[in-house]
Formats: C-alpha cells, sequence, structure tokens
C-alpha cells in the first residue's frame, strides 16, 4: 500500500469515526466517503503540495478493500485460482496456485498485518495474544485462517489462509479433473451408501478435506450427518447436517470445547453417520468408541500412505490415557474402519487418488490386514482384481461391490 492510499484510508476511517456511522453503514457510503478524499487529494497533488496517484480507480479499489474487505490481501481472496495466501513477514506474502507458491509484490507493515488478523477474527469469536498465541478460525467464506505471533515465532506474525473453494462438490468432478478413474468413483460411492466407515489419508493440502465433501455428496438425501471440527472447513450440501467446531478457552482459562468433548455431544443427536474433520490426538479414541457401536463415520488423518493411515489410527487412541492399550485399539480400528482413501499432490501440484484399501478386519501381530483395492501403476490409479471381505454392510444395503470392480479396469 502506498503512502497516498494509507493517508486517504486513515482519513475516510476518521471520517467514519467523526460522522458516527456504524458498521453496516460505513460498508455501503465506503465508495462515497472514498470519492470525496480521493477528489480533495488529487486537488492537493494538482497544487504540488502532495505527490500525485497513477491509477486513482486501482486506489479506490485498495481503500475499499482495506475499509470494507481485508485490504491487500482482498485480491488474491477474490482470485478463483488462489489456492492458498500466507505471510512470513510484511514483505514476505506468498500465493499458492495449482499447488505451487510464489512470492507476490504485496507489500504489508507489521500494523497492517495485525489490523487484518484483528478483522478477520472479529466474526470468529477467537482471539491471538501473548497468552494464546496460537488461533485457528473459519472466515466469512469458509476459508481457514492459522496465526503464530512472537515470541513464538522468531519477529513476525505468521498467517496463513487456506481458501474455501466450492468448486468440487462430488466424486464425478474429481473424475472429471482426473483424480480418479471413473471405477474408483463408483466403488467408493456404493461404500458411502453402504455405510462403510471410510478414513482418508495424505499429506497437507493432498485434497483431504475435499474428499470428504465429495463422499458426503454420495449420503442418502434422508442421511442426517453431524460434523465435528477443530474450525469449520467441510461444507456439505445435504438436507440435514448439523456441524460443530471446538471453542476456545477464555481469558480466564475456562469454556474451552474440545474435539473430544464435541464427539460425545454428537452420539446424542441422532446421527446416521459421523464426520471428524480431522484426527490428531486423543480424540481418535472417541472417534473408534462411537464406530465400534455401530454409528457409520468418516475422518481424515495425517499419513503417508493408506498402511501408514492404519497404523497411526492404532497409535494416536493410546495418548488418551495409561489405561488405553494397543490389545483395545488394534484389533478395534481393523475392525471399525473398512475403506482407506490415501490422497496425495505431485510436485506440479495435481491432486489425485493413489490408493484405496480394504481392511479385512484380522490382525496379524500388531499389523492390521488389508487388501489393496486400488493402487497406481505406471501413474494410474487402476483396480486390482481384490474385493472387500467385510461384506455384510454391503449385503445389509442391497449391493454388491463386486459388480463395480468387475467391470473394464481403466
Amino acid at each position: 500500500m502506498t503512502d497516498a492510499v494509507r493517508l486517504i484510508t486513515d482519513r475516510v476511517r476518521s471520517r467514519v469515526r467523526g460522522d458516527g456511522v456504524d458498521g453496516a453503514d460505513a460498508g455501503l457510503r465506503a465508495g462515497d466517503y472514498v470519492r470525496d478524499e480521493l477528489r480533495r487529494y488529487s486537488e492537493r497533488a494538482l497544487a504540488g503540495t502532495l505527490p500525485p496517484i497513477d491509477d486513482e480507480e486501482q486506489a479506490a479499489r485498495d481503500i475499499v478493500a482495506s475499509l470494507t474487505g481485508f485490504g491487500a490481501l482482498q485480491q488474491y481472496l477474490d482470485d478463483p485460482d488462489v489456492e492458498e495466501i500466507w505471510i512470513n513477514a510484511p514483505s514476505r506474502v506468498f500465493i499458492a496456485k495449482a499447488g505451487i507458491s510464489e512470492l507476490t509484490p504485496t507489500v504489508l507493515t507489521d500494523a497492517e498485518v495485525r489490523d487484518l488478523v484483528e478483522r478477520m477474527l472479529q466474526s470468529s469469536g477467537r482471539r491471538v495474544d501473548l497468552s494464546s498465541p496460537f488461533v485457528d478460525a473459519s472466515l466469512p467464506d469458509g476459508s481457514r485462517l492459522h496465526v503464530v505471533i512472537p515470541d513464538i515465532t522468531q519477529r513476525h506474525w505468521s498467517v496463513n489462509i487456506r481458501k474455501f473453494t466450492r468448486r468440487i462438490r462430488e466424486l464425478n468432478q474429481l473424475v472429471a479433473l482426473g483424480s480418479m478413474p471413473q471405477q474408483a468413483a463408483e466403488f467408493l460411492r456404493m461404500s458411502v451408501l453402504a455405510g462403510q466407515n471410510i478414513l482418508v489419508s495424505g499429506a497437507t493440502q493432498s485434497g483431504k478435506t475435499t474428499m470428504l465433501n465429495a463422499l458426503l455428496a454420495s449420503a442418502r438425501p434422508r442421511d442426517r450427518i453431524v460434523t465435528v471440527e477443530e474450525t469449520f472447513e467441510l461444507d456439505i450440501a445435504a438436507p440435514d447436517v448439523v456441524a460443530m467446531q471446538c471453542r476456545q478457552p477464555s481469558l480466564e482459562g475456562t469454556g474451552e470445547i474440545t474435539l473430544r468433548r464435541l464427539i460425545k455431544e454428537a452420539m446424542r443427536m441422532r446421527p446416521d453417520r459421523l464426520v471428524v474433520g480431522e484426527v490428531r490426538e486423543a480424540e481418535s479414541l472417541d472417534l473408534l468408541i462411537a464406530l465400534n457401536a455401530g454409528l457409520p463415520g468418516m475422518c481424515s488423518i495425517h499419513a503417508n500412505t493408506a498402511r501408514d493411515a492404519l497404523a497411526k489410527l492404532a497409535t494416536l487412541p493410546l495418548l488418551a490415557g495409561r489405561n488405553i492399550d494397543s490389545a483395545f485399539v488394534v484389533p478395534t480400528v481393523a475392525g471399525c474402519i473398512d475403506i482407506v482413501v490415501h490422497c496425495e499432490m505431485d510436485r506440479r501440484g495435481t491432486r489425485r487418488i493413489a490408493e484405496i484399501l480394504a481392511p479385512s478386519g484380522n490382525v496379524s501381530g500388531q499389523v492390521i490386514e488389508a487388501s489393496p483395492i486400488f493402487v497406481t501403476r505406471d501413474g494410474v490409479l487402476r483396480a486390482t482384481g481384490s474385493h472387500p471381505t467385510k461384506t455384510a454392510k454391503f449385503a445389509a444395503a442391497g449391493l454388491d461391490p463386486a459388480i463395480v470392480l468387475r467391470q473394464e479396469r481403466a
């Protein structure tokens, strides 16, 4: 932001405060205020007392964005090709397009970064300060905000915005994008309809949340879906959905709502399907207990492979306490998880499904046995010829996965 734009922005803010305009009217009248102040500035610039503005239309857009949007970042939030925005320092603002990062020409000040974060947090009711130096929150459009401040970071505020996109809503769209073949999509759709418990795995930015959304789009319209997340990311187009997110503790250290608490509350809400956005810690135990009670569910987990995802899900519940041991957890994971879908992103930023496994329900030593249903060969996801061995849920729903898996393999 140039000095001229900063000066005009400050004057507009002063007028808004001086005129006693409330928040809603300020947004509507911002354009009038900006045009007035730009005209006054231009008159003084013509008189030689101030430097001229080269592009007044762009300056007006920047000022309005600063006042009613998210300032210099608004252009990237509005750009549908930008997937993520992050700030390492006021002069180091990055964006990612198609999985590829680039340094932008945007230069801010420390004060502008703090002001942007404060505005982003206004609608969330969350805070970031010395007593709580990390924050996760959702922006009004559903994008996820993550902020870390000094002295956790060395000098500057670290800001990351994972943008929310509605472009991919169902499995067929992933097929059209080349993320998986039609045969795999039909198998996954049948798995959802059969009430299979599905674990979606992958690295950061590999498309796990997108996959969960696409899978849930295949659920029956009458299904009541309850989702629990750290911050809202899932966007499910279904008629009967309850979405819940965690809450930070208050300044007094009270009122915190954890994922473990949300999972327990969700069980009381008559769900037909429980979805945990991501399991990271002891909440995995509560999820397994829910699935073990016969409730269909889905969740995502960070892992390098589908088999690693099973091993990790069999380890995380041990964080719940010393009275939990692997003798209970490992067979429970083997019995509860029906399908593992592993996502990955290659160096070119292309996201795809790398493998689909079906645990058999058996354990060999401490290893959960699983059959690969689809694997990637020569860069293409192909059916292996194996079928899920746990077929009771398919049979109860009147579905036969062999029909799909017998189709000609792509």
